[in-house]
């Protein structure tokens, strides 16, 4: 911070008892004339006040004293240049320091100040001490403010006013005084050294760029002040902010050695600016693949439009968003945006809207409402031209033409605007909606979104939004939900923790509290593990809502391991553009296994399977729920397993691979089993044995299979003879088809173990 150490440099000149040589009657360039020839100076080697100094009479305009060795400007640093004099006789001048100032090239910079204040003599024989501070920063104290063209200068004093005066200047001093401003901040460069003005008008760039360069790995300082930045910024060492950027919303902001919001806080001046200009640096530098909120909470006015910040619309690179709170703010702009529309529905085109009335005013991210529409089915992109609305789902009805309602909610993060977002990541994020907005809206296309250990608390409408396929692959892992709904009755709620649209999601061990879906799962391939979902209310037999919702029909899914509370798992087949059975798979591919099912309060016909057909000829084939525990707490239920016949019914003759075993039941009046081992007492002889399953088949199926007859004991005829024949079966009997005859040769009586099942295996 010291030329005179850092650099070796001699700044102080030597005394004017060594010669007059030295010293230059103009600007102190070589080859000006000295004072050794000044027939109007001569050197005083005795003088009370000073010990040898320079006498000087006045005879010109402006009178000047330069030394003539050259010293260099260093950006960052500060010169003092001093001198104390006495008028002697005579009209008396003003006196100043002054200095010739050039370029690295030895080009004058005439547009620099060259003189610093100036002080008039006013009385004979009165030291007096002239001193001015050069430097490249507009700092407090520095008299002459240089642009880090600066590079070298000679430094002297100016006498100016009236002819004929005698003056006389003990030796010059010039000092390295830059401690003076920096001693507390070794190792820092200011950016007012080299030129920022911090005026808040001025564009600082370039000098913020000299700073960084000359700064290498020490520190820089942005100073108090507004500092204007019109175009992108890397800073890629350590950086204070004392002082605020102003930039446009497209400009770039890198801080590649402080990536973290309270740094980009401290930069933009706010905790919202900071937090936009750090996430849109995120997917702008190949430096990171984190920005680290350090704990610190944003509170947002309005929803965070990802793709206008960002500037693009396709990233693929894994980025993450951790440590942190979004908050809704009590005020802004949180408002669902609803609107209705006229449109036409064709099944030949199942993710189409066409001929929509006023179709530029349907937002996209809309969820779409009105006959024949699933559940979270939403606009997924809109074609004002065509007057056309694509839909992340096709609709199970609603042929023709018809009025629709589009409600647009407003998220904390919404990512609709990519058409392709993949590998982003929030981690350790809390989204505090405080039932003002809801929290996350996922890309329309893409994969991998993950969301590990956050935190959705009180969404006003939905946790996680699936507007398109950009659900592929989504991993929500170790999150907290909890609703804004949890005071209202389970059946008035409408809150939805997420849903999907696309393929493999990973959902493992969340805890989700009072909603009226935790998921509802379009696609298929889902892991669903490790989570509790409850959904009660303290209503006296109390309706309940589905707490995970599967709406494809051959799912390749597993739910397993978790703690199922006062809610059910629907099976729907609600996407499907023609839900009548025409070929291929039906209801199937799921295993349910290792679960705790439990309900309190509820009333008998509560269920936790339940399959809701939409349409005629469905069946189930490859479904396994083994090893669960079902259990209800005060009132007790019919059954564990149920079918939802208001749109629709099943195909029960083409049951396959349907399995229910090893499951234990607490009030639960009848047992689903599959197979179903029958204790069957035949206490008269009878050539037909008749052996009711006793509702405990699956679905109220059918009796579709005897897979084994055991008899326990002798079989006996009138006579107490032994009977070695076996019967024949007769299959599906009784009104409900849910029983099985035995029949035999001859009357006979004894007890066999018969197994019954819903399907046909093969």
């Amino acid at each position: 911070m010291n030329m005179a150490v850092t650099q070796g440099l001699e700044l102080m000149p030597p005394p004017f008892s060594a010669g007059l040589d030295i010293w230059s009657q103009t600007t102190g360039r070589p080859g000006t004339p000295t004072y050794d020839t000044a027939a109007f100076a001569a050197f005083v080697p005795s003088d009370p006040d000073f010990d040898g100094c320079l006498e000087v009479q006045k005879v010109n305009a402006t009178t000047r004293l330069r030394w003539m060795q050259e010293l260099p400007i260093t950006p960052g640093t500060y010169l003092r240049v001093r001198a104390r004099i006495k008028g002697m006789a005579g009209v008396l001048p003003d006196v100043a320091v002054a200095a010739w100032v050039g370029t690295a090239a030895g080009t004058e910079l005439t547009a620099l100040p060259a003189t610093g204040p100036a002080t008039a003599l006013t009385s004979y024989g009165e030291v007096v001490e002239i001193s001015a501070i050069i430097g490249t920063g507009a700092r407090a104290g520095v008299d002459m403010v240089w642009t880090t063209e600066a590079r070298r200068a000679h430094f002297g004093l100016d006498l100016t006013g009236p002819t004929g005066g005698v003056i006389r200047i003990d030796d010059i001093r010039i000092e390295d005084v830059t401690n003076a401003y920096s001693a507390d901040l070794l190792g820092v460069v200011d950016v007012l050294d080299y030129g920022a003005k911090g005026d808040g008008v001025t564009d600082d760039h370039a000098a913020f760029l000299a700073a960084i360069s000359a700064a290498g790995a020490r520190r820089l300082l942005v100073p108090e002040g507004v500092f204007r930045i019109d175009s992108d910024l890397t800073i890629p060492g350590p950086v204070t902010f004392r002082g605020t950027l102003s930039m446009p919303d497209s400009a770039l902001l890198i801080l590649h050695h402080d990536f973290t919001l309270p740094t980009y806080e401290a930069a933009l001046g706010n905790d919202v600016a900071g937090f936009r200009k750090g996430l849109q640096a995120l997917f702008h530098t190949n430096q990171h693949i984190a920005f680290d909120m350090m704990g610190g909470r944003v509170n947002l006015t309005a929803p965070i439009d990802m793709r206008s910040l960002v500037g693009f619309d396709n990233a693929n690179v894994h980025l993450v968003l951790q440590n942190g709170q979004l908050r809704a703010a009590d005020v802004g702009d949180w408002d669902t945006v609803s609107t209705t529309r006229i449109a036409t529905y064709d099944p030949a085109n199942p993710n189409l809207l066409s001929g929509v009335s006023n179709v530029a005013g349907v937002p996209v991210g809309a969820r779409v409402s009105g006959v024949g529409v699933g559940r979270e089915v939403y606009v997924r992109a809109r074609n004002t031209a065509a007057g056309a609305l694509s839909l992340s789902q096709p609709l199970h009805g609603g042929a023709g033409t018809q009025n629709f309602t589009f409600e647009r909610y407003q998220y904390l993060l919404d990512c609709s605007g990519f058409s392709n977002l993949s590998n982003f990541e929030c981690r350790d994020i809390e989204f505090l909606c405080r039932g003002r907005a809801s929290a996350v809206m996922l890309a329309e296309g893409g994969s991998i979104a993950r969301f590990t250990d956050c935190d959705f608390d009180r969404p006003k409408d939905r946790g996680i939004t699936s507007i398109g396929r950009g659900c592929q692959g989504l991993t929500v892992d170790r999150c907290q939900f909890a609703s804004s709904q949890m005071a209202l009755r389970a059946q008035d709620r409408t809150v939805i923790a997420f849903n999907t649209n696309n393929n493999d999601a990973k959902i493992r061990n969340n805890r989700a509290v009072l909603w009226a879906h935790f998921g509802v799962m379009g696609g298929t391939g889902h892991i669903i593990s490790g989570n509790h979902f409850f959904a009660g209310d303290d209503e006296a037999q109390g309706l309940r809502q589905a707490g995970i919702v599967l709406t494809d029909v051959n799912l390749k899914t597993t739910i397993t391991g978790n703690y199922i509370d006062n809610c059910f798992i629907e099976m729907s087949n609600e996407y499907a553009p023609e839900p009548n059975f025409s070929g291929g798979f039906s209801f199937g591919g799921l295993t349910v296994t290792g679960n705790i099912f439990i309900a309190s309060g509820v009333a008998p016909w509560f269920n936790w399977i339940v399959l809701r057909p939409l349409g005629s000829g469905q069946f189930v084939q490859g479904l396994h729920v083994s090893g669960n525990v079902f259990r209800t707490v005060g009132n007790r239920i019919d059954r564990v397993d149920a079918v939802d016949t208001t749109f629709g019914t099943l195909d029960y003759n083409r049951f396959r691979n349907v399995i229910f075993d090893n499951n234990a039941y607490n009030g639960v009046d009848y047992p689903t089993e599959s197979p179903c081992v029958v204790l069957h007492d035949q206490n008269t002889n009878a050539t037909t044995w008749v052996v009711d399953t006793g509702d405990k088949l699956p679905f109220g199926g059918w009796a579709r299979t005897v897979s084994s007859v055991v008899m326990e004991g002798r079989a006996q005829d009138a006579s107490n003879a032994t009977r070695y024949e076996m019967p024949y079966v007769d299959i599906q009997q009784g009104p409900n088809n849910d029983r099985v005859n035995l029949r035999w040769p001859a009357a006979t009586r004894g007890r066999a173990v018969v197994t019954v099942r819903v399907d046909r295996p093969l």
